[in-house]
């Protein structure tokens, strides 16, 4: 394993400067077989606020934890992280804390980038903590994700609108635009977005999220489908992909939300 120097990446996200004082760098991850049924990182660099560690964990993947190394992302930024798991490889990636966008010194759109490339034969279990939109941001989120055939793949997102001292306060919550593309062996399974939080038309009527405050899904590709607990805010659906099939729900909190996703 190898670590690359933090802040080694280039920006990403819509052409164009930020605000002054932006951000604009990604964080870069590979991994690939190393020979005796492990994995290993040749390539783990943290790119500005996001800082990249291995951690331990069960054989043979390899573990990474996403670390917030400041306040991040603000209005104005443009970050991203870049996965590459090569053929035969196995990746757990999670992160030490939720994502919470910020709004900027000048306001503005935050852009965060998500590109994982999964070989043939590989494993990549995606699962981070929460992106929450803090009241007055407005984040941006891109996911790519490109399957090789027999790529396995488990991502989970979850969504929170507002934080606890956002809704004590009596605050709106932030805004959140999500886009999220599947491609298997060059096809395309998964292509949706969402448009949530104040400025999005209808995001909190009774066809979005309603009460609600909190949204997420989880996929799984080649490997055992998800379940829906019964009378829960969920739906599964299996997808056009081989072995592929998503959960969407909505809940009143980040807690109630993990607890239809699954930890």
């Amino acid at each position: 394993m190898t670590d690359g120097p933090a802040g080694q990446g280039a920006a990403v996200g819509p052409a164009g400067g930020g605000a002054a004082g932006a951000e604009a760098a990604v964080a870069r991850i590979t991994a690939e077989p190393d020979g005796r049924g492990g994995t290993v990182l040749p390539v783990l660099a943290g790119g500005g606020p996001i800082a990249v560690r291995r951690t331990l964990g069960a054989a043979p993947a390899a573990h990474v934890v996403l670390v917030g190394a400041m306040a991040a992302p603000l209005g104005g930024d443009r970050l991203g992280v870049r996965v590459t798991v090569r053929p035969g490889a196995a990746l757990h990636v999670t992160s030490a804390a939720a994502t919470i966008s910020l709004p900027g010194r000048e306001g503005g759109k935050a852009y965060y980038t998500v590109e994982l490339t999964v070989g043939e034969g590989a494993l990549l279990d995606w699962r981070p903590e929460p992106v929450v939109a803090a009241s007055g941001s407005h984040l941006v989120l891109t996911t790519v994700v490109e399957l090789a055939a027999g790529a396995r793949l488990r991502h989970r997102e979850e969504q929170v609108l507002g934080r606890a001292h956002d809704w004590n306060r009596g605050a709106p919550p932030g805004r959140l635009t999500s886009r999220l593309t599947v491609r298997q062996a060059g096809r395309t399974v998964l292509d949706q977005q969402t448009d949530l939080g104040p400025g999005a038309p209808g995001w909190d009527g009774p066809a979005c999220l309603g009460e609600h405050r909190a949204a997420g899904q989880l996929l799984t590709v080649g490997l055992p489908g998800p379940s829906v607990p019964e009378g829960a805010d969920a739906v599964l659906l299996s997808l056009p992909g081989t072995a592929s099939s998503l959960v969407t729900a909505v809940a009143p909190d980040a807690l109630k939300l993990r607890g239809l996703l699954g930890g």
